[in-house]
């Protein structure tokens, strides 16, 4: 009996043996891709045969492709590196882009070859696992190039000098972490409008980035180079550097979503202007509509009721706007709504008390009241936050004119101008409009003043400041964790940008880790100046200086000396953004939604990827986007939410206790109820 359980045994450890000594081990496999939709460059053929023979002589199988559909989540799985090999322009859509993310944050490795740089201006991730982009280049010529790291793999067969002829690219880098193997010396040949960054030119750069490594190579413009002995091997060295599976970072990136991982339900629709949303703890949705309607959803009947109707004045931009529920919501079922008065001419931040379908309006106690003007458009802002400490946030817009300011500072000091001078509001200490403020509600209904705002003297600026400088902060958050604000703000209308009067107009995402001024309207975007007009004699007075503002109008009744200006966080124009290319170009209204943070929500919810992940979006490009900080908060890179969503002016977004991420859709035409204005649920499918 013991004789027959061990002879299969044994037969079974001498097949397995067999099996080992007779089966190759896995090989590593390499895609090479060459597609371009632009300019093709000759070199291409002759260059995927080089990559076949390299990857022969390193044990590798190497496939070429010059068709997208390739990057698909299967096909991608069997590959160990990916090539791109002199690629051009827009290569890859939406899905084949998240494919190709995917396989990088699964420990996959990339490689770009010359025209690499030259690719994808409109993919920040992109631009971030390249390390920098083509700007442009110089005539075909010959230069010395410096090995600055000689024991590295990929450089260890290099002279210490390197002279050859080649297209010399000047690369805008876009990401500060990548470590140069080769750079060029530009006091050897004509390096043309050269616009590199430092006084460093490199060429060949390692890095790695989310959860992969990237090595990219910028010489092989000539068909010459691909016999060349010295760039051979060097692009040989490269290969092996990449497949080399020890050459991957420690940590493990999140994988991106696919878009199909998502389910988006429309819940109501056929909406009057929505304004903001809350989501109530036990699932339920309030929501305003400008002309005075607090809307209840509830999910359990999947029916509509309206909980309150506000007498509000309804010209302009005037009406019922921003809503909050108290942090305490389920123990004292306070709600604050910000409305605009019918007969007194202010618009109002209140408390009510909810009973779980109506609001009890005698239940009103009024917070703060922000006196306005009504005879001029524009801007009321009007959207309300909470942040971890407590504190409530109310945005307001600058109820400025901006019509008679040809879009660009509507800064009018002539007698009688008043409602044409955001000088007045936006930038005055004294005044509460083009703000951001900040107050703490106390139980009796009084208001506190938080540490930190913008002003500690009340004799220099009103103590409720937090951010000002504002024209329009139409929508704001607050980061539970780090307690710092976000809002995007809409900007003027100038499509160009002047020599007169300043620069063309921006939409920004601001972000505000301590109170600070933001400039308008002496300022806009990375704290571009305005000329001081003298609207009455059409001539300038001279620039403003964003180190040191100065608000000598004669309708600003505060401070003349102003903080220093803080730049954007994020700024597009109406055309093409080269800072910010995702945006694209169209219409602007910048809308800032929620830090996605799952310990804030009670069920299961989006995956991991999106933790510590700012939302914003736009409402007039109908686009929702996701923001990647580093561990400092600076912005990293952008990338697209669901973009293949049919959107209708996403007007406000926010994430339930179910993990569903709840959309406001304001609908197409401005001003009257919209068959499309809705309210969505988009819930992650695990």
């Amino acid at each position: 009996m013991r004789l027959r359980t061990v002879i299969p045994l044994a037969g079974i450890i001498i097949l397995a043996a067999l099996w080992f000594i007779v089966s190759p081990p896995p090989q590593d496999r390499v895609l090479v891709f060459s597609h371009t939709s632009s300019f093709r460059h000759q070199h291409i053929p002759v260059a995927q045969q080089v990559f076949q023979r390299l990857g022969s002589e390193l044990g590798a199988i190497v496939d070429t492709t010059e068709n997208p559909v390739d990057f698909n989540d299967e096909n991608l799985a069997s590959y160990d590196v990916v090539v791109f090999l002199s690629t051009t322009g827009d290569v890859l859509n939406d899905s084949q882009q998240v494919a190709f993310q995917r396989f990088i944050q699964s420990g996959g490795a990339y490689m770009g070859i010359h025209a690499a740089s030259d690719t994808e201006y409109e993919w920040p991730w992109y631009g971030q696992l390249v390390g920098g982009y083509f700007t442009d280049h110089p005539h075909i010529q010959e230069a010395s190039l410096d090995i600055l790291l000689p024991d590295h793999p990929v450089t260890k067969h290099l002279p210490a000098q390197w002279t050859r002829t080649d297209e010399w690219y000047n690369i805008r880098f876009v990401n500060a972490n990548i470590t140069p193997l080769i750079s060029i010396d530009e006091t050897t040949y004509d390096p043309g409008n050269d616009i590199s960054e430092g006084d460093s030119h490199p060429l060949v750069w390692e890095h790695f980035f989310d959860g992969g490594a990237s090595l990219y190579i910028q010489p092989g413009h000539t068909i010459e180079s691909w016999s060349e002995d010295a760039y051979l091997e060097m692009v040989k060295s490269g290969l092996q550097r990449v497949l080399d599976p020890t050459n991957r970072p420690e940590k493990a990136a999140k994988l991106t979503p696919r878009e199909s991982d998502f389910t988006r339900e429309v819940l109501i629709d056929n909406l009057n202007e929505p304004m903001e949303l809350v989501a109530l703890p036990d699932g339920k949705v309030l929501f305003t509509q400008r002309a005075g309607l607090l809307r209840l959803y509830n999910p359990e009947s999947s029916t509509t009721t309206t909980a309150a109707e506000f007498d509000v004045s309804y010209a302009l931009e005037d009406g019922l706007h921003g809503i909050a529920a108290d942090p305490n919501f389920i123990d004292n079922n306070w709600l604050y709504l910000y409305y605009s008065d019918a007969e007194e001419t202010l618009n109002r931040v209140s408390r009510f008390t909810f009973d779980g379908s109506k609001l009890d309006m005698s239940s009103e106690v009024p917070l703060l009241e922000v006196p306005t003007q009504r005879v001029e458009c524009c801007h009321a802002g009007g959207s309300l936050a909470f942040g971890p400490d407590g504190s409530l946030y109310l945005s307001t817009g600058d109820n400025t004119n901006p019509f008679a300011s040809d879009g660009y500072s509507p800064s009018d000091e002539s007698p009688g101008r008043a409602p044409w001078d955001a000088q007045g509001t936006s930038s005055n200490s004294m005044d509460l409009r083009g703000k951001i403020l900040r107050l703490r509600p106390m139980p009796d209904g009084s208001v506190v003043i938080p540490e930190g705002n913008l002003f500690l003297d009340p004799s220099e600026g009103r103590p409720e400041i937090f951010v000002m400088g504002n024209r329009n902060p139409f929508r704001l958050s607050v980061d539970s964790k780090t307690g710092w604000l976000y809002w995007g703000e809409i900007g003027p209308d100038a499509s160009d940008p002047s020599e007169e009067r300043g620069p063309q107009g921006y939409d920004e995402i601001n972000q505000a880790r301590t109170a600070g001024y933001f400039g308008w309207p002496l300022f806009i975007a990375d704290n571009k100046a305005y000329q001081d007009w003298d609207f009455a004699r059409e001539k300038g007075n001279g620039w403003y200086d964003p180190a040191s503002p100065v608000n000598d109008s004669p309708n600003n009744t505060g401070a003349r000396d102003l903080p220093p200006a803080q730049p954007a966080f994020i700024w597009y124009p109406y055309g093409k953004s080269v800072e910010f290319p995702l945006f694209k170009e169209g219409g602007r209204s910048a809308m800032a939604g929620p830090i996605f943070h799952a310990e804030d929500l009670s069920a299961s919810s989006f995956p991991d990827y999106f933790e510590g992940k700012l939302f914003v979006y736009e409402w007039m490009r109908n686009q929702i986007y996701l923001v990647t900080m580093d561990e400092s908060g600076a912005h990293r890179y952008m990338e697209p939410f669901l973009s293949g969503t049919t959107w209708s002016r996403p007007m406000d977004m926010t994430f339930g206790q179910d993990g569903s991420l709840y959309v406001l859709e304001y609908g197409t035409a401005w001003n009257i109820q919209n068959e499309d204005a809705r309210l969505t649920r988009i819930t992650y499918n695990r």
